[in-house]
């Protein structure tokens, strides 16, 4: 309820990222976790554009977008490459 509240003291280099850590089939009955798939909501007051991302691989790409956000290197090892070129 207070998204738009939020939405308007977003600075112009802040990156919202709303997720769910699982998916849930609507047409099972039961509260299983029953997909793998995730939404991911990305606003920015400095996007000019909308549209779908594409399927990725891993959940790993929005830590790896917010590392890039902030300047920061992923450590050695780490799965998941940024989103933030698809954001330009």
């Amino acid at each position: 309820m207070k998204l738009g509240e939020l939405l308007g003291h977003l600075r112009s280099d802040d990156l919202l990222m709303i997720t769910a850590d699982h998916g849930n089939d609507p047409t099972y009955k039961g509260t299983d976790h029953t997909r793998e798939k995730v939404p991911l909501l990305v606003y920015s007051p400095s996007l000019s554009g909308y549209g779908q991302l594409d399927e990725q691989d891993t959940f790993g790409v929005i830590g790896a977008t917010i590392a890039d956000n902030y300047g920061i290197a992923m450590p050695e090892g780490t799965i998941g490459t940024s989103l933030m070129a698809k954001f330009q």
